[in-house]
């Protein structure tokens, strides 16, 4: 992986002074996952550039150590070595830190000047829709530039790559291009090589002071950032709040990768995924369950809105994603948890898709916006999985109102509200689906809409709690 900076005017071989890295020799640099590498590929008067190479060891990313997720074949085949991530940023931050502070003792009149600069990160991630680039570099005074290749030169029919080359150009002071490069590669890329904790909200305060407070996609950085934490995502924004950005905007949304619907964002109102959250919690519990799974439950937030309701004796959590489940454990707080709630709390690692025994035996089944990140083929297996084979007398589901997507402004027409979502349906597809599954699986279905309703297009949430007859 690969970033460079450029200077251009004059006397630009001061650049070596502000990166505190002399242009006449390559340098190295041992980091935990490999060497970092400066050079300075042209020196002169006028156009000076510095390149930051990194050599990550593959070893080191292998058997579950870093840039691994779940174990697997993830270990061993994986884009990680290659790409500008989350190592980058961890690079800069060792190799360049006292340019990243804005420190330079014999040029500090240098250090605060807004310098001719441009960048290029090769080999950036880019999940999803990539005019977010413009969305995320513009507002912060860049020209924009990015390059795409095919995935397979041979087989253009393939489309394109998601990864991309980034040149930046403006004039800018370098330490806060180089706060930018830090906070945003892995905004870019999803997916940090280390666990995220608190530290990284006090990282992503103090790295985007004086800009981060100012920008429009402040809570997806947010969000991208602290890995879609939503506790750390909330405690992030509330300290903007404090240093005085004015932000009245909860983090709920970032967190999911949905849009805030406007009607949310005029007033001080509940968050559309707590009404969700609450509806389900009530559907369980008015229908008499007491033994609960909760099938795709990400951070365990469902689970900590019953696990302390005296009617719920056993409640499981089930994801296909060991880190997931650490990270539900962690928001429940388990090692404090009393013995007694210990007892009735279980966590399984799972798919919806293919048939478990461990499945079966609850009172109740909670699909809370899940089904959508399905490719559709598969819901036959799901079907099956969960009302003919796991069949508990109560199964509540909820799923976006694609209708409702024209509330949002910030979402193109035929576009889905998240990266991950397969499909979503319209309140009529979704009734269609549901009363099919009732006739083929013995079940009777009751609908009911979730967040703020519009007239013509509905709520955003729908709801469908299966009943077995």
């Amino acid at each position: 992986m690969l970033l460079k900076i450029t200077y251009m005017g004059e006397n630009t071989t001061d650049l070596g002074y502000l990166l505190h890295k002399n242009p006449n020799r390559t340098q190295s640099f041992e980091l935990s996952f490999g060497k970092a590498y400066v050079f300075y590929p042209e020196a002169t008067a006028e156009r000076t550039t510095a390149a930051l190479l990194l050599d990550i060891n593959p070893i080191d990313l292998a058997r579950g150590k870093l840039g691994s997720r779940d174990g697997g074949l993830f270990d061993y085949v994986n884009d990680r070595p290659y790409v500008s991530s989350s190592f980058m940023s961890t690079a800069i931050s060792k190799v360049f830190s006292t340019a990243l502070s804005g420190k330079c003792d014999n040029k500090p009149e240098l250090a605060e000047q807004k310098l001719d600069l441009e960048a290029e990160v090769v080999m950036l991630p880019c999940l999803g829709n990539k005019d977010l680039i413009g969305r995320i570099f513009t507002p912060l005074g860049y020209e924009v530039e990015f390059s795409e290749s095919a995935l397979d030169e041979k087989f253009r029919e393939w489309g394109e790559s998601r990864y991309v080359t980034l040149k930046l150009k403006g004039k800018v002071r370098l330490c806060d291009l180089l706060n930018h490069l830090y906070v945003l590669i892995p905004v870019f890329d999803n997916r940090k090589h280390y666990w995220v904790s608190d530290d990284e909200v006090e990282k992503l305060i103090g790295h985007g002071e004086g800009w981060l407070n100012a920008h429009p996609e402040k809570e997806l950085i947010a969000a991208r950032y602290l890995n879609r934490n939503r506790s750390l995502v909330n405690s992030a924004l509330a300290q903007l709040i404090e240093k005085g950005n004015g932000i009245a905007e909860e983090a709920d949304s970032a967190e999911t990768g949905e849009v805030t619907p406007p009607a949310e964002k005029d007033a001080p109102k509940i968050r559309l995924n707590d009404l969700r959250l609450q509806a389900v919690a009530d559907a369980v519990i008015a229908g008499g369950a007491k033994a609960v799974i909760d099938i795709g439950c990400g951070e365990g937030r469902l689970i900590a809105r019953l696990i302390n309701h005296k009617q719920i004796a056993r409640i499981t959590g089930v994801d296909v994603s060991i880190r997931t489940l650490e990270r539900a454990k962690s928001y429940l707080h388990y090692e404090r948890l009393s013995e007694k709630t210990k007892e009735k709390l279980q966590f399984l690692q799972g798919s919806l898709t293919y048939k478990d025994k461990r499945f079966a035996g609850y009172d109740a089944a909670c699909v809370v916006e899940v089904v959508e990140h399905l490719d559709q083929p598969r819901l036959p297996a799901f079907e099956r999985v969960l009302f003919e084979l796991a069949a508990p007398p109560l199964v509540v589901m909820t799923t976006p109102n694609a209708e409702y997507n024209v509330n949002y402004e910030r979402l193109q027409p035929e576009s889905l509200r998240h990266s991950d979502h397969r499909f979503e349906w319209t309140r009529e597809q979704f009734q269609e689906w549901a009363n099919g599954v009732c006739k083929r699986f013995g079940y009777a279905a009751e609908f009911s809409d979730i967040g703020e309703r519009d007239e013509q297009y509905g709520a955003p949430t729908q709801m469908c709690v299966f009943k077995r007859t």
